[in-house]
């Protein structure tokens, strides 16, 4: 297994839609194992595969407190959803920044398994908030984009800024 770099806010990739996957293969299964390392190595709850510059439709997610409930999806889709809720949300390619964002309370999802087998679940929580943000990641956009102009414009500015002194 290996580290992936993650593209940080706001590199123009992260704004790429992502490609259903055909076939779940040895490499996906391979880059699902990956994803899950630098996602526990960040550390973070959720990672797509847009955040790691690969624009196919998968995610991966553990929201367990002891990190051993690892959820992969591919090619998912919320097939229905309902409520409100405002979660502070953070993400691993906007470091540092955290912020309320209002998402659907629960949510029924449909998606592939690592053995190519379509599976179903619902959600709400913490879960529910993390593979919304994490879809969203999917169809090219970053959870900042929920927020007002003024504030994306400053989280663009504190980034590109931090960038620049890392570098």
């Amino acid at each position: 297994m290996a580290l992936l770099k993650i593209l940080q806010y706001p590199d123009k990739r992260l704004h790429t839609v992502a490609k259903p996957i055909e076939t779940v293969t040895d490499d996906i299964r391979r880059l699902a194992a990956d994803m899950a390392e630098t996602m526990y190595a960040a550390p973070g709850v959720g990672l797509a595969a847009t955040q790691v510059d690969r624009h196919i439709r998968m995610i991966v997610i553990d929201v367990s407190e002891d990190k051993n409930h690892l959820l992969t999806l591919i090619n998912p889709v919320i097939l229905a959803k309902d409520g409100e809720v405002v979660h502070e949300e953070g993400c691993l390619s906007v470091p540092g920044i955290y912020e309320p964002v209002t998402r659907a309370e629960h949510i029924k999802v449909r998606a592939l398994n690592l053995d190519g087998l379509t599976y179903q679940f619902e959600a709400e929580g913490l879960l529910a908030i993390c593979v919304q943000h994490e879809i969203d990641h999917l169809d090219g956009k970053v959870f900042v984009e929920y927020l007002s102009r003024l504030k994306q414009d400053r989280i663009r500015t504190k980034l590109v800024k931090q960038q620049r002194e890392t570098m």
